[in-house]
């Protein structure tokens, strides 16, 4: 039995290191199964949930030793994982976070032999088997995180040569053992091969873009918010462009839109230890009845059941449960995973107000499994996935796989 720091409307129902392998990250649930990226174990773990109470490690899917595989989607019994050169194992927090340049993925071998680029596409029609089916090599360092509910497109962060950082690349899903890129979009500035020079001396990189009724909304680390229109999805459009960094920390991270109430959720998240970081990272809720105008209306609160900041470690959001098709969709109840601060449930009935009604702190982890050179040894709630039942599926850097229950 788990015996939570602390809890408010949320209850604890199981719990798996995922049989040693506990270094979670992105988790979607289908059928069934949980199924995890990972960013030290390089491969994606598959966990039977039927049961939550006991949750059961039955696969494990390997990927290539040195590329990380810690993003994936799930959707009409595929599994899309992407493939990146694991860059943070050669860097510290403050490298790997501080800046860009123009990528060189030579100076981590031949791509295919000494790490992979991109993309693979698996059948999981039988949930605990995963069978690879396609796949999608870039001429570059890799993708980083996907976009894909399902149909013909999805939408990436891909790291490409000749750029300064991740961009946004659209694929075509139409054959899923052979999809292909038709479209892609970046900052200009970014296509350091082609002459640009950026104008800024931070991270400008794209995290990823969720896509609602052909509107891509992009976070772009250092780089802030863009609201892109996709409908042509070889040629996207800009229709917005926001920053807030500096003054405000940046490292936006997640940008979760609510067209039923013309608003957008942003998450910045907090990159670093908090006494390096420098100040609290915050996630915003912006009015978007014109996009081409967002509008900043209203920040969430910053948890405050315990002194956060004393504790140490990384302090600030990280995800947001992005509301897919099939799971938990509420336009104001919002779920997010804060690091330190576990999960935490925010009510935004009153836009302009929103405040916090729930959360769930796990216990410190008793095994460290992320290597990151300077990152203190404290929980780090990564990821979140609400199911349609209220349960929620939480992961950790170090122990795995949380099943909670929602009781506001």
């Amino acid at each position: 039995m788990i015996v939570p720091e602390g809890a408010r409307n949320i209850e604890f129902v199981g719990h798996t290191d995922q049989g040693g392998r506990g270094d979670g990250v992105q988790v979607m649930v289908a059928r069934g199964h949980a199924y995890i990226g990972t960013r030290v174990r390089r491969g994606v773990m598959v966990t039977d949930v039927r049961d939550p109470r006991n949750p059961k490690p039955v696969n494990f899917v390997p990927m290539h030793p040195n590329s990380v595989s810690m993003h994936l989607q799930a959707a009409e019994d595929m599994l899309l994982c992407i493939q990146e050169a694991d860059q943070r194992a050669l860097l510290s927090q403050q490298e790997y976070y501080g800046g860009s340049s123009k990528v060189d993925s030579s100076r981590f071998g031949k791509r295919g032999e000494d790490y992979a680029a991109g993309m693979r596409v698996f059948d999981i029609s039988d949930p605990a088997n995963p069978r690879s089916i396609g796949s999608m090599e870039v001429q570059g360092l890799g993708l980083h995180r996907i976009w894909w509910a399902g149909g013909r497109y999805a939408y990436a962060s891909a790291l490409l040569d000749g750029f300064t950082d991740h961009i946004l690349i659209v694929i075509d899903m139409a054959d899923p053992t052979r999809p292909h890129e038709v479209g892609r979009w970046w900052i200009p500035g970014m296509n350091a091969a082609a002459g640009e020079m950026p104008t800024w001396r931070n991270r400008w990189a794209l995290h990823h873009a969720v896509v609602v009724d052909d509107f891509a909304y992009g976070s772009w680390r250092d780089g802030g918010l863009t609201i892109l229109d996709v409908k042509d999805k070889s040629a996207p459009k800009l229709i917005a462009h926001r920053n807030w960094c500096p003054p405000y920390g940046g490292g936006t991270h997640n940008a979760l839109p609510l067209h039923d109430r013309d608003l957008l959720v942003v998450a910045d998240e907090a990159v670093l230890n908090i006494d390096v970081e420098g100040q609290h990272k915050r996630t915003w809720v912006f009015d978007i009845r014109e996009k081409s105008n967002p509008v900043s209306i209203a920040t969430m609160p910053t948890p405050s059941d315990q002194d956060y900041v004393k504790m140490g470690g990384q302090f600030g959001p990280h995800n947001l449960h992005e509301n897919r098709p099939g799971s938990f969709q509420s336009s104001t109840t919002i779920f997010a995973t804060w690091q330190s601060a576990g999960v935490r449930v925010f009510d935004i009935s009153n836009a302009y107000r929103p405040e916090e009604v729930g959360y769930f702190v796990p216990p410190q982890p008793t095994q460290w499994v992320e290597p990151m050179r300077g990152r203190a040894k404290v929980r780090h709630t990564a990821d979140v996935f609400v199911a349609q039942d209220g349960l929620i599926y939480a992961t950790d850097y170090d122990a795995g796989l949380y099943i909670l229950q929602w009781k506001g």
